[in-house]
């Protein structure tokens, strides 16, 4: 292992389960450690010759609560605030009410009702000398301008405690004249802001001082504040608090509001992460010092940049982080021994979490090391799935479920509804804009404002990727061939009878457009905004809501994957293993992350149903028989769907425990797949939703999953069903070897995460996220070290490993040998080139070859497929010669040099000539083990 690749450690919202609710971009996380326990890691992680990769969140923050300092700062001083300009924020949005605020869709109920139940405190803080407003954990600042109609409110009962001309008395008359002349909120010049921020400050201490010194203008602010907050049931008695409110920088609202109104940017749909500027300078400044400390102290040597399409800009994100820490570190941007493929690269490790389409390609103008490794995952998972079977697959699926599903045609229908049900005040926004452009010239006015945002949903609706990359003056190839397919696909579909509104669009989006000059900002604006639009609305609609509808084979339901793609070409493979090598050799190569939908090993073993879909399909009507009585009928539809039942199936195959299973493991296992079917149905939005839910359909859901996984004794499913899982899970695992190999041996930087050292049958987060048992992990490491050393030849002990593959030794043992042949020869492998190896033969369909070299040294990857299609020998295993007979590697011209060593094995596997050709038999390369990495010193 070279590094440890950390998610984000910096100081997140209290209880936070995975980091990404960012609070204070310069600080530590205290609930994971502090100062001396972040040194012990560094030093640590030093002491075994390691470095860390860090995910960074430069997109978004958490705000609510009441521990976001820029965001309680922007509450409290709206425009004002040092930091309104830190968050993507609409301060003149088209609803006259909302000018100058911040909509806050947090209220569990409408409004008024909230507020009618007593459930808005107001609270004032005699230490600090302030109000605030408290819904439960979410603190709102009251504006320091408004104190007055608090301090002010019956003060006639304070003067009956002391004479007009006492000292006190006219010091509190002060304070409340001297906020009445702050600045206003609503003025931004800079000299003002500064005055309002620096007299706040002073008038809250005064206030705080008076309270103190004089407990009968403390006594009189806590019983003014307690008369501001109402009486339940005694709706006028709140009157006094909403005037208040409505005073402030912000709206209160209920939360379903959001999705029409909110006018903030958001990551996605979540009310509670807010997004940044990062194109502002100083956002950037202020959020990467911390983190380029690090970087200058040479703590951290990589970094993951987390959701780089929400940024504005992220080519020149990526550009402005290159050259802080090109300028902090002291060395030069282009730097020939690192990136001699493209000198235009950076110099510091740096990787995107970029969704890539099949049919899209990562821009070389972008000054990174490459992607977090999704596609590659996709890559190599179709590796395993047998496309032959695709048409018959289909129609099982569209039979079982009663329908058949166009997935075109479902996401683009998904998308309409994320539109108008969660993403509706973002293209409201976008059809303002794009409204005032078009209504300041004469060829465009005409267009209404309803038809260009019907031609908004259209063109979003139907684009083919989550986000193009237009900046001023640059326009790709790629780029407009993505905005035009759009538009011609939109123009197919809208029902408008002019449809040259949508010529329009494109004309602005590809900056075509002859509109006058000084509409430039504004139309670059537009295209900056619609381009940080596209991207939530496809991760929504396809990965949170299209893969748990398209059921079919749900292997290939999961992030940077496409369903429509059953299976993946040898060819494809290896030509895309070859453009790696060339252009991203650095990206990471993946195969299980935490926005996973199903770890690496449970897609392995679905796979396994593409080879045999005759057989699926006979266990599926069997199952559907014996569990028909579990089924609840609600207003004549059956619960759960035969859709959600379909997916209940492939869960239970996927992620069943190879180890066997007690009662009690029964018990815990049945409480993952309701909490997964639960998830699952409230992702596809179909019979219910986290919005909008069905009890009666969910309690159906869980009824069925209880039912079904009740017991293992006299349980007519699982006496069918687990033998049938056996076996499955057997092939699986050999898939799971496979792929393995694949991973640590194609180009790029193969990752590993948590705890898929071993065999891992994990769904969706929360379930991908629980601890790893590290102790085990060590333990079983020792195991292997010292089995490997004993005096029996090591091709015994693997074969003995891979006959007791289900204790995941086996899995551990390949990992093991292969990063440490790795570390061996890096340079093989970081620079090494890629050549597929041709596969003559019965079986030639079944074999993954492939070269890596580098001057004298030369390594073959040789990998197994279709095991179920393949057979095995009579231990059940892919050995053999009666297996592999008749099938060859074809081997490029070797200098005479005849002889490689499986680093797996150590066996001597000789190269056979004949007829002026140079190969290797199959079946001498899996005598003892399923997967061959073959080593030579000698150049090709």
């Amino acid at each position: 292992m070279s590094h440890c690749y950390a998610s984000p450690y910096l100081k997140a919202r209290s209880g936070s389960p995975h980091g990404y609710d960012i609070v204070d971009h310069n600080a530590l996380n205290p609930e994971i450690g502090d100062e001396e326990t972040f040194s012990s890691w560094i030093s640590a992680l030093r002491h075994h010759g390691m470095g860390q990769i860090l995910d960074i969140v430069p997109n978004h923050m958490g705000v609510g609560g009441n521990d976001n300092v820029w965001w309680l700062d922007v509450l409290e001083h709206g425009p004002a605030s040092e930091y309104a300009g830190y968050f993507d924020i609409d301060w003149r949005p088209i609803k006259e009410e909302l000018r100058g605020k911040v909509l806050l869709p947090l209220l569990g109920d409408h409004y008024g009702k909230v507020l009618e139940k007593g459930e808005l405190a107001l609270a004032f803080d005699l230490e600090r000398g302030e109000f605030s407003l408290y819904f439960y954990h979410h603190r709102f600042p009251i504006d320091p301008n408004t104190y007055p109609d608090i301090l002010g409110y019956q003060v006639e009962r304070l003067a009956d405690h002391f004479s007009e001309e006492e000292v006190s008395f006219l010091e509190y008359q002060s304070l409340i004249t001297a906020f009445q002349h702050l600045p206003s909120r609503h003025d931004t010049n800079a000299e003002k802001r500064v005055e309002r921020l620096r007299d706040c400050a002073i008038y809250k201490r005064r206030l705080a001082e008076s309270c103190r010194k004089y407990p009968a203008i403390g006594a009189f602010v806590l019983d003014t504040v307690a008369a501001f907050n109402g009486v339940a049931e005694q709706p006028e008695s709140f009157d006094r608090l909403h005037h208040l409110l409505e005073r402030q920088a912000y709206r209160l609202a209920y939360w379903r509001v959001a999705a029409d109104e909110i006018n903030y940017r958001r990551f996605f749909d979540i009310n509670d992460l807010a997004g940044l500027r990062m194109e502002n300078q100083a956002v950037f400044e202020t959020t990467h010092r911390f983190i380029l400390e690090l970087v200058k102290k040479g703590e951290v040597d990589g970094l993951r940049i987390d959701h780089p399409d929400g940024l504005y800009d992220p080519l020149r994100y990526y550009q402005h982080l290159n050259q802080k820490i090109t300028e902090i570190k002291g060395e030069d941007e282009d730097k020939e021994n690192n990136f001699p493929h493209k000198t235009s690269k950076p110099n510091y490790y740096l990787v995107i979490e970029k969704i890539l389409a099949s049919y899209e390609y990562l821009p070389e103008n972008w000054p990174v090391c490459g992607t977090s490794g999704y596609e590659f995952s996709s890559l190599n998972n179709g590796l395993f799935i047998y496309p032959s079977s695709q048409k018959e697959f289909e129609q099982l699926y569209s039979r079982f479920i009663g329908h058949s599903w166009d997935f075109d045609q479902l996401l683009y229908e998904r998308k309409k509804i994320i539109i108008r049900v969660q993403l509706s005040s973002e293209l409201t926004v976008l059809a303002n804009r794009l409204n005032s452009i078009a209504q300041k010239d004469r060829h465009t006015r005409d267009f209404t404002l309803n038809g260009l945002r019907e031609a908004l949903t259209e063109v979003v609706a139907c684009f083919p990727v989550y986000r193009t990359y237009v900046a001023r003056n640059q326009v790709s190839e790629e780029d407009k061939r993505f905005v035009q397919w759009a538009v011609a696909q939109a123009k197919k579909r809208s029902p408008a009878a002019d449809i040259s509104i949508l010529d329009f669009i494109q004309a602005i989006l590809l900056l075509e457009t002859s509109l006058r000059s000084e509409l430039s900002e504004e139309i670059i604006s537009f295209v900056m905004r619609f381009q940080q639009y596209t991207g939530p609305v496809m991760a929504k609609a396809l990965e949170d809501t299209a893969l748990y509808i398209y059921n079919y084979l749900v292997s290939l339901n999961d992030v940077g994957s496409d369903p429509r793609n059953f299976g993946v070409s040898l060819s494809s493979f290896h030509r895309a293993n070859q453009e790696r090598a060339q252009r991203w050799p650095y990206g990471m190569v993946t195969s299980s992350t935490h926005d996973s939908k199903r770890s690496e090993d449970v897609r392995a073993r679905l796979n396994v149903l593409s080879e045999i879909p005759g057989e699926w399909r006979k266990r599926l009507s069997r199952w559907t028989r014996i569990n028909r009585s579990k089924v609840r009928r609600l207003n004549g539809f059956r619960a759960p769907s035969r859709n959600d039942e379909y997916l209940f199936y492939q869960t239970v195959l996927g992620t069943w425990p190879l180890l066997g299973m007690s009662e009690e493991g029964l018990v815990d296992f049945q409480g993952r797949i309701e909490a997964y079917m639960l998830k699952a149905i409230k992702e596809a939005k179909v019979h219910t939703s986290w919005i909008n839910p069905d009890v009666e359909y969910e309690t159906a859901v869980v009824h069925f999953v209880r039912n079904v996984l009740g017991n293992l004794e006299k349980n007519p499913f699982l006496l069918d069903f687990i033998p049938f899982q056996k076996r499955v899970a057997g092939f699986g695992l050999l898939n799971g070897l496979s792929q393995l190999l694949l991973k640590l041996t194609v180009p790029g930087v193969p990752d590993i995460y948590q705890g898929n050292e071993l065999w891992e049958f994990q769904l969706v987060d929360p379930d991908n996220r629980h601890p790893v048992d590290f102790v085990l992990r060590q333990r079983m490491l020792q195991h292997l070290m010292l089995l490997t050393h004993s005096k029996q030849p090591l091709k015994s002990h693997t074969y003995e490993l891979l006959r007791t593959k289900e204790d995941s030794l086996v899995k551990l043992y390949l990992t093991w040998k292969t990063l440490s042949f790795r570390a061996k020869f890096p340079l093989l492998f970081e620079k090494g080139d890629y050549t597929s190896l041709s596969v003559q033969g019965t079986k030639a369909e079944h074999l993954c070859a492939f070269a890596r070299r580098h001057q004298d040294k030369i390594v073959l990857s040789i990998t197994p497929r279709w095991f179920a299609l393949l057979g095995s020998n009579g231990d059940g295993l892919p050995l053999g010669e009666s297996l592999w007979k008749g099938t060859w590697v074809e081997i490029p011209e070797v200098n005479g040099h005849k002889k490689f060593t499986n680093v797996l094995t150590d066996e001597i596997v000789t190269i056979v000539q004949d007829k002026g050709k140079n190969y290797i038999p199959a079946n001498k390369l899996f005598e003892s083990f399923s997967v061959a990495l073959l080593f030579s010193l000698r150049s090709f």
